[in-house]
């Protein structure tokens, strides 16, 4: 059987990850071109050796566009998933101690969060905060925390039961001791492996919302945005949408494999 952390999903997702993690620090540094620039001579121009990517419709390089969208993309999916496992794993946790009325009363809140699509509820609640990039955040944490919640309280409802978890309890130690010290760092696994898939559905996300005009302000570069300006031009220049769209498939791909990757090693372990 091979090693359990050289699965190809685990290799190819990390390698995928990497890379667009180095594109989105260095990229933007390291290509010439002004993302902001307006040059109405390089209108449409096509891919050349000066721009790779081609120009858009104002004549701003596509290629420093897409670095910079990704630093802004991989940015805010990482805030929102970082906020939303910290969240859902305090209310999760704090629920499955608590057990009772107040566990009752956090699923329901749950169950009623989660009867609404997911989506339509940041699309909503981004559209009450107006556009940019703090409130979109905002829009997507609200909706981010509550599968961890379920997870967390689920995995802690079976460890709860263990002997170190009740000898900790008979010992003295209070609910947020035994939540921190004994069951989170349990839940290790899990979390990553959630926490992969949740930053791809994030990014998809972000660009959903961006692309309805509810993401960063222009003329600001997202890959959400960068596809609702192409989309005007998909005949005669189809690489303005088509680079965006690769991005953002690339990404959820690099991260879902990465998941994969790591949920396969994980159940090898266990």
């Amino acid at each position: 059987m091979k090693p359990r952390w050289r699965n190809p999903s685990l290799i190819a997702g990390g390698a995928i990850v990497c890379a667009l993690a180095a594109a989105a620090a260095l990229g933007p540094s390291m290509v010439a071109a002004d993302p902001l620039a307006i040059n109405l001579n390089l209108v449409l121009a096509p891919a050349g050796w000066a721009h790779p990517l081609g120009c858009d419709a104002l004549g701003r390089d596509v290629l420093a566009r897409l670095l910079w969208g990704a630093r802004i993309s991989l940015s805010v999916s990482v805030a929102v998933v970082a906020v939303s496992v910290t969240l859902g794993s305090i209310i999760g946790g704090t629920a499955a101690l608590a057990g009772g009325a107040a566990d009752e009363l956090m699923m329901r809140l749950i169950d009623v969060l989660l009867a609404f699509p997911g989506i339509l509820f940041a699309l909503a609640l981004a559209a009450i905060l107006g556009p940019g990039l703090l409130d979109l955040t905002i829009a997507l944490c609200a909706i981010g925390w509550t599968g961890y919640a379920r997870l967390v309280r689920g995995e802690i409802l079976s460890l709860r039961e263990r002997d170190y978890v009740v000898a900790a309890r008979a010992l003295g130690s209070r609910t947020e001791r035994l939540l921190w010290r004994h069951l989170l760092p349990a839940l290790a696994g899990p979390l990553i492996v959630r926490t992969s898939f949740g930053v791809a559905a994030i990014i998809v996300a972000e660009a959903a919302l961006s692309f309805l005009g509810l993401g960063a302000r222009l003329p600001t570069p997202t890959w959400g945005n960068m596809l609702d300006e192409g989309r005007a031009f998909l005949l005669i220049a189809p690489n303005l949408t088509a680079a965006p769209g690769a991005a953002i498939g690339l990404a959820v791909l690099g991260f879902n494999l990465l998941g994969d990757g790591l949920n396969r090693a994980l159940d090898q372990r266990r």
